[in-house]
């Protein structure tokens, strides 16, 4: 899933250091903290209403309040809450590449709320990502796999539109970032990032282009949380 879910993403995302850029440039040269999974329970949520609204979170209610919801189990995740307006929440722990250093961080808890075409056609990714995990596949063998659906179309090509909603202020994307800040992300099938002009002087908008997933991921900040109190400034 995501650069994203790393930088959310899936990448780096996050102390708030001086700046996103520079968060990017140490995150992605720190040494990985977790070389191997930790045990599942350690990934597990036991209180599956907590993990449901936990993952509403990641989007105010006027979106989330509808959403489906999935929960993480030990063979993977499966709808907790049906849904009526086509968004998909969950609460993600591999949404990051599998080179980011937090890839196998216990600790993430990753609240995002997936539009329609991105519900359709980016999160299966994650879900099949967090499959292979679930099986004891190496981070080879998931980028492998990945590379593999993606080729024979087994995943269906990402919609234009497609984006989600990560502004839960109980987030943990990273050691670095933590909480970091709400902010949106948008999918875009390739490298984009020039054609958004992103991660210029004075541009809001951030981008990762996430190869594994083969697309790039914008984040723009926003300035507050789900429930409108005050995100960190930006």
């Amino acid at each position: 899933m995501v650069k994203a879910i790393l930088i959310i993403l899936m990448v780096s995302i996050l102390t708030v250091l001086t700046s996103p850029r520079t968060w990017q440039v140490q995150a992605q040269t720190e040494k990985a903290s977790y070389p191997a999974m930790a045990s599942l329970d350690q990934y597990l949520i036991s209180d599956k209403d907590f993990e449901v609204a936990l993952a509403r979170s990641a989007a105010p209610e006027s979106v989330s309040g509808e959403a489906e919801v999935m929960v993480l189990g030990r063979d993977g995740y499966t709808t907790a809450v049906k849904g009526g307006n086509g968004f998909l929440c969950l609460v993600g722990s591999w949404g990051a590449a599998t080179d980011d250093p937090d890839f196998w961080n216990p600790k993430v808890r990753s609240p995002i709320c997936f539009n329609p075409p991105a519900a359709r056609t980016f999160a299966p990714i994650y879900l099949m990502k967090t499959k292979l995990v679930l099986a004891g596949k190496s981070k080879t063998e998931i980028v492998a796999a990945t590379a593999a659906a993606l080729d024979k179309k087994e995943l269906l090509p990402l919609e234009a539109g497609a984006m989600c909603y990560m502004m839960s202020k109980r987030q943990y994307l990273n050691d670095p970032g933590k909480t970091w800040h709400p902010h949106l992300m948008f999918f875009v099938h390739g490298d984009a990032a020039k054609n958004w002009g992103a991660d210029l002087p004075g541009s809001p908008v951030m981008a990762v282009n996430d190869p594994e997933e083969r697309v790039t991921i914008f984040m723009v900040w926003v300035a507050q949380w789900s429930d409108g109190t005050p995100g960190p400034p930006i």
